[in-house]
Order: C-alpha cells, then sequence, then structure tokens
C-alpha cells in the first residue's frame, strides 16, 4: 500500500437506536398508584398541570422526577401530601385494597363534570336523597 492510498473500510450505520431500559422509579409507581387511586389518566394529570402526557409518562415509567413546584401542585391534584407522594410518609391510599366497584362509580361519578350546573345539582340532590333516605334512621 503506498502513502497515497486511503484503506476502505466498510461502516454500518444503525438506523434504529436502542432503548435506554430503566426500571420505574419508587417516585413513578406511587405517582402511578396515586394517579389511578384516584381515577385519573395521564391526560387529566398533564392538563391539570399544564404540560404534556409524555412528561407525566416520563415521571411514571423513565424514573424522572419533576421539580419541586410540580411535586407540590401533583400533590395538590391527589389530594395528598407531598411526603407521602415522594415516600418520605406511607401513603394511606396506597394501602388501600383497590375496590373495581367504587373505582367504576368514582369514573362515572367524574363524568358528571361534563353535565351543565342545572343537572349536577339535581345528580347531588338525587344522592343525596338517597343517602339520607338509607341511613341509620332507616334501619330503625
Amino acid at each position: 500500500m503506498s502513502v497515497n492510498e486511503v484503506p476502505q473500510v466498510a461502516l454500518k450505520i444503525a438506523f434504529d437506536m436502542p432503548r435506554k431500559k430503566s426500571e420505574p422509579s419508587p417516585f413513578g409507581q406511587r405517582l402511578e398508584a396515586l394517579r389511578k387511586t384516584r381515577g385519573l389518566t395521564q391526560l387529566q394529570v398533564a392538563k391539570a398541570l399544564g404540560t404534556t402526557q409524555r412528561t407525566v409518562s416520563y415521571y411514571e415509567n423513565q424514573g424522572g422526577s419533576p421539580p419541586a413546584h410540580v411535586v407540590i401542585t401533583i400533590a395538590k391534584l391527589l389530594h395528598v401530601s407531598a411526603d407521602e407522594l415522594l415516600g418520605i410518609k406511607p401513603s394511606k391510599i396506597e394501602h388501600k385494597k383497590e375496590d373495581p366497584e367504587r373505582r367504576r362509580l368514582w369514573k362515572r361519578f367524574q363524568r358528571m363534570a361534563s353535565l351543565p350546573e342545572r343537572d349536577q345539582r339535581a345528580v347531588i340532590r338525587l344522592i343525596t336523597s338517597l343517602v339520607t333516605s338509607k341511613g341509620p334512621r332507616a334501619a330503625a
């Protein structure tokens, strides 16, 4: 081989980048469990945070931790303390066994928010009357 000759090297370019395999973080697992317990979707949480569903999925699945101000907002949204969300204190909700019937009813109740205000008040009056008629006085 002379000095001016350039050796030929076969290059192979991979078009598919390997995905980084990572385990969900304890924070992500807690966030997902609390979100599901509240009957919320990732999209609903994202809208409440003013972000995208992809960001919420990242927090749950890729081990990403949100900034402190976002942790506070998520905790308020899920009705837990930031300590419970971060795993400093055990969550009362996580210890409860998920009741599928309760979850189904909660999802139906959440759909009530799409009704006009007048219809919402009517549903609440109906529920109140049913609960009070089935209360302790009915058993006596």
